[in-house]
């Protein structure tokens, strides 16, 4: 191969030393950055392989590829791109653009737990030079595609958390016009891989640029100073020109060892993979074109070209399993992963086909993809190409550089319909827009151009033109101008993937939703209406929105009329669907299983079995596998590890929901089955002596409050009888509350209401407690936190509801006002914080016991005060004993018969006698006559 100074850019480097020298102190520098910038541009246009240089999203990048594709007609196509990706490239086919091809992966081998799930995504549009190269290499025959970049486990293998390598620093303006959420979050927290990310990464250098190009941000930079000269430009130019740049960038940029590694160890692979490729197809390099970023182009490491050394050893990939497939993307996703200004990418399209319809290039267009005309891959051999050599080593960049800038002609025909149209559309988004502001947007379009040296105003220029006219103060909607400009110039586009390129899961969902009737892949929201019992059918069709509603992220499906409850048939249900918004959800999905319900089983037992799960949650996850799967076997695995994870613990911080969820499933259960399941009865029987233990030490914890401790009794006296049942003992209960001394009221209240529970307690005693506090003045100012106390014993106590009523009552009826009135915020904001859900069981309670009409409240007597009736007394009993005497006469030995009964019934009547055996014992009126006393005595008590 020829050298590097062999006369090529003799008269360059000549230049470029003498405007070292004197620019610069010393010219050795200075001379040395630009002098080798020329051998990058020299090295890379004499390579045999030609190196095509491109820059993501630009057209003319995809303008240049076009041309360059029919004019050589290449047999293999090397893309640098995750090699992993390969596969998905003809799915491209059924979607419309853009679209992003990704690597997932939700199980981790050889990563840190903490970065799963793991997701890379290449975003494809139709204005980038990556899709001409894959459009032409799918469908002209005899063409292969190489994918050459590292794979998704590389990229994660050489990441560094501390200095993302894919994370760009955001543009000052990019936030000006933001646009919706969900748009933007269509790629998620995916790390994005592109082709061509060509920006400064010198900080000071992309401030020097702007300020003198007199542009906002590097988005309209490049536009101005990149797009526009080279849109035009010949094969020879565009190549270097591009190098020219990648290398300008690469050599100022800063010193970041991890960057410059990483950088360099993706040139090694790549060459390393395409000499690979080379050696063992025999393809002539002249054939082939590789089409890589520009600051790749400009690489100087060992392994470059076809020459290069073989050194560089790829490492193996970790365990991990990764899953492929394409998701729907978006201008304004792209926009927000790449830190590119809001609408560059939508302008970037509209100059794209500006420059199609100018320069009449012939497109390569994938067959059958959505929005263009379906035709049949020819099965001719390719039309034989042009003949070119395989490289133009001529120099075209001091021509170049040295040309005046091209001043394009004011086309007053397009910027007059920009500007009526930004009018119409500041109208409909409810700005008081007229004539005389489409007049101004013109004339300050035309204004600003010329204050920044441009003889054709660009859209930019139009943009800050509109903005300054119509906005000025306020946005009346929730779009603001410069929103509408770039919605007026192209929108933000929305790809979508199409019904064959979805995974299993995705095309099942959309087969058992078939019945609705509805575009399920439409974006927007659109509404379901579900007659369960008119068709009977809908009912699996539920089942399925109500999974998804749990798996993906809300909006997705909404219920707005209808739930689902344990032990409950649906009816009559109405959805909100937005599948189509969240197609990317349900396609991350597929890669996690076959079908929902099987991607739900493995997400709850994954929930159960997580290191940090706690009984709660184990058990959220049974209610779930009841609820949504209706699977027992589910339903037990779980609850038998509900019942480990209970006996492990050693703090109550979830006794409540742990309370309210076994409730709700005893409930399901007693219903709904013959037999309780076994491991809701071990659940029981363990969660018996468990909080039985912790009991005493949860009283005098700190970290335990009174909400948890209230959770603990409510557990132990609701369950008792079923604990008791199954071979508990009540005495371990009484035991740790006896043991219990709390030192906080709320907790003391809450003991005396667990000690009257259980009887050792009376309602007088806790009333004399009570009125004992309230006459104390030093402990009338913690009497609200009792009451708190009280309140939260109403969930293992329901029993105790009229008496909370009576003791706030009493509070209320004692206390004067300058010691009521500083209290009751404390009460309020006590009782709202502590027990907000127990509240209506006071308000209820105090409904029934409360007069309901004012007149009444004078004459009303609080029940608590109202004097006991005395007992009833006991009828005499009657004089004659003719009712006693019939029924001793009629049975003469039943006494006799019953030695013992009667002789506890002469106990219960305070007689005393003996039993005589020697003679016969009278009988009946005999009898009788003998005792009359107990005749009549044993006569009241019958009658009684």
């Amino acid at each position: 191969m020829t050298g590097p100074h062999d006369g090529t850019f003799t008269a360059l480097r000549g230049q470029l030393q003498q405007a070292a020298a004197a620019f610069a102190d010393g010219p050795d520098a200075l001379e040395g950055i630009l002098l080798g910038i020329v051998d990058d541009v020299d090295r890379a246009v004499r390579e045999p392989l030609e190196v095509f240089p491109v820059c993501h999203h630009s057209p003319a990048s995809a303008l240049a590829m076009a041309r360059r594709l029919r004019e050589k007609q290449p047999k293999v196509v090397y893309l640098e791109l995750c090699e992993d990706m390969a596969p998905l490239l003809t799915e491209l086919r059924n979607c419309r653009l853009p679209v992003a091809v990704q690597a997932f992966a939700t199980e981790v081998d050889g990563f840190p737990a903490a970065w799963s799930p793991l997701s890379v995504v290449a975003p494809i549009t139709e204005a980038s030079a990556e899709y001409q190269a894959i459009a032409y290499a799918l469908d002209t025959p005899g063409v292969e595609l190489v994918l050459v970049d590292r794979s998704s486990d590389h990229v994660f293998q050489w990441d560094s958390r501390a200095t993302p390598e894919t994370a760009p620093a955001t543009e000052p303006d990019a936030a000006a016009a933001a646009p919706a959420e969900e748009e933007v979050a269509l790629h998620g927290d995916a790390v994005g891989v592109e082709i061509g990310d060509l920006r400064p990464r010198f900080a000071q250098l992309e401030e020097h640029l702007l300020r003198h190009g007199k542009v906002r941000h590097w988005s309209e930079w490049w536009h101005q100073y990149v797009e526009v000269p080279l849109g035009d430009a010949d094969h020879a130019t565009y190549r270097q020109v591009m190098v020219l740049i990648g290398s300008l960038f690469r050599r100022l940029a800063p010193g970041d060892p991890h960057r410059i590694r990483v950088d360099e160890d993706r040139e090694r692979h790549m060459w390393t993979r395409m000499r690979a490729h080379l050696a063992a197809t025999g393809t002539d390099p002249a054939d082939c074109v590789y089409v890589c970023g520009a600051f790749h182009a400009a690489s100087r490491v060992a392994e470059f070209g076809v020459d290069g050394t073989d050194t560089f050893a790829i490492g193996p990939r970790t365990g991990t399993s990764w899953q492929h497939g394409l998701i729907p993307s978006s201008h304004a996703a792209i926009e927000a992963q790449f830190g590119l200004a809001a609408g560059s990418v939508s302008i970037a399209a509209t100059v794209w086909a500006k420059n199609v319809k100018r320069t009449r290039v012939q497109l390569y267009r994938l067959a059958g993809q959505a929005g263009t005309k379906k035709r049949t891959p020819s099965k001719k051999a390719p039309a034989a190409p042009v003949p070119v050599p395989p490289a133009d080593p001529a120099d075209k960049l001091t021509g170049f550089l040295r040309q005046p800038p091209v001043l394009d002609g004011l086309d007053e025909a397009e910027l007059l319909g920009w500007s009526v149209e930004i009018v119409r559309a500041a109208r409909r988004n409810g700005y008081l827009a007229s004539t005389a502001d489409a007049i101004a947007v013109f004339e300050t379009s035309i204004l600003l151009a010329g204050m920044r040296d441009r003889a054709k105003p660009t859209p930019y220029d139009f943009q800050d033109a509109a903005v300054t006219c119509i906005e000025k103060d306020a946005v009346p909607g929730r779009r603001d101008v410069r929103r509408l400009v770039d919605i007026m110039m192209g929108g933000d586009r929305t790809g979508q993937v199409g019904y064959d390129a979805l995974p299993p899961l995705a095309r099942d969902v959309h087969d058992r939703l078939a019945p609705l009737g509805l575009k399920l892949q439409q974006r927007g929201v659109q509404r379901a209406l579900l007659d369960v019992v008119a068709q009977p059918e809908l009912a699996r069709c539920s089942d399925v929105l109500w999974m998804l509603r749990f798996l993906m992220p809300h909006g997705a499906a909404r219920p707005i009329m209808g739930e689902r409850k344990l032990g409950e048939r649906p009816l009559q249900e109405s959805w909100d669907l937005a599948l189509g918004t969240h197609q990317r959800a349900l396609i991350e999905l597929g890669y996690e299983g076959v079908s929902v319900e099987q991607v739900l089983e493995q997400r709850l037992r994954r929930a159960a079995y997580a290191p940090q799960a706690t009984a709660a949650t184990v058990l959220e996850a049974v209610e779930d596998a009841a609820l949504y799967l209706r699977s027992r076997r589910l339903a037990d695995e779980l609850g038998t590890r509900a019942l480990e994870v209970l006996a492990a613990e050693r703090n109550v911080d979830g006794a409540p929901e742990v309370l309210r969820r076994v409730r709700r499933l005893l409930a399901h259960y007693r219903t709904s089955e013959p037999v309780l399941p076994p491991w809701i009865e071990s659940f029981v029987k363990t969660g018996y002596a468990h909080y039985c233990t912790l009991l005493p030490t949860s009283f005098t914890d700190d970290d335990a409050t009174v909400r948890h401790v209230a959770a603990m009794l409510g557990f132990l006296f609701s369950m008792e009888g079923l604990a008791l049942s199954l071979g508990c003992d009540r005495t371990q209960l009484e035991l740790a509350v006896q043991q219990s001394h709390p030192q906080d009221p709320s907790k003391t209240a809450l003991l005396w209401a667990a000690r009257t529970q259980l009887g050792h307690l009376t309602r007088a005693d806790l009333r004399a407690q009570c009125d004992a506090l309230l006459g104390n003045p030093l402990v009338v100012p913690a009497y609200p936190r009792y009451l708190s106390g009280f309140l939260h014993a109403l969930e293992p106590v329901p029993g105790l509801t009229d008496f909370v009523v009576e003791a706030v009552s009493n509070a209320f009826a004692r206390l004067p006002d300058p010691v009521l009135l500083p209290w009751l915020p404390t009460l309020i904001g006590t009782l709202r914080s502590g027990g907000a859900e127990l509240a209506p069981l006071l308000i209820r309670e105090a409904g029934r016991l409360f007069p309901g009409r004012l007149a009444a409240l004078d004459a009303w007597v609080p029940p608590w005060r109202a004097q006991p009736e005395p007992p009833a007394a006991r009828p005499a009993p009657r004089a004659d004993t003719g009712r006693g005497t019939a029924l001793l006469a009629a049975h003469p030995a039943l006494l006799a018969a019953h030695p013992a009964t009667c002789d506890a019934l002469a106990g219960l009547l305070g007689c005393d006698g003996t039993w005589h055996t020697a003679e016969p014992a009278p009988r009946g009126a005999a009898l009788i006559g003998q005792h009359p006393a107990t005749a009549r005595a044993l006569e009241a008590l019958l009658a009684g």
